[in-house]
């Protein structure tokens, strides 16, 4: 009922916003952000739960860029490589997962963006905690580009205090 709500009024502003786009486009519009927004949000709940995460959704192809001037800041152009450098060394220095806590997700076309805050134990027993803002790109079903944002300074000190498990 609120998706053909959210798609009904989305037509009135097209229509009053003088026909920039035609209802049938703006529908189909809401519908892809809605399902896009709706998996995101799955895959959330499923990390903070344990039982999977948003990178069982990433296309073998994906192109993940974390920017800034973090330790792990460059394009990543692989599911394997960006799992393999970052992610997998990542959860090797983690004692206890870590837990993210959704803040907002935002939809607009193809992109969803998520911001949340993330929580752990490292393995020396202090806690790492980052914010962070994901823009992701998802087509039938699967995240094929993404933008990271997060506090490199917090980032980089726990990458160069706490050594991954062998």
């Amino acid at each position: 009922m609120l998706a053909r709500k959210t798609a009904i009024g989305l037509v009135a502003i097209a229509i009053i916003g003088g026909g920039l786009t035609t209802p049938r486009q703006t529908y189909a519009q809401a519908s892809v952000e809605d399902r896009n927004k709706a998996l995101i949000a799955q895959s959330f709940e499923a990390w903070r739960n344990g039982t999977g995460g948003p990178y069982g959704l990433l296309a073998d192809d994906v192109s993940w860029t974390i920017t800034g001037n973090s330790l792990a800041a460059r394009t990543y152009l692989s599911r394997e490589a960006f799992l393999g450098e970052v992610i997998r060394p990542f959860n090797a220095r983690m004692s206890t997962p870590l837990s993210p806590t959704v803040r907002q997700l935002y939809a607009d076309g193809d992109t969803v963006v998520a911001l949340f805050d993330a929580s752990g134990t490292a393995r020396d027993g202090k806690p790492y905690a980052n914010t962070y803002a994901w823009f992701l790109e998802v087509r039938d079903g699967r995240i094929t580009r993404a933008h990271a944002f997060f506090d490199s300074i917090a980032f980089d000190e726990f990458w160069r205090r706490v050594m991954p498990v062998q």
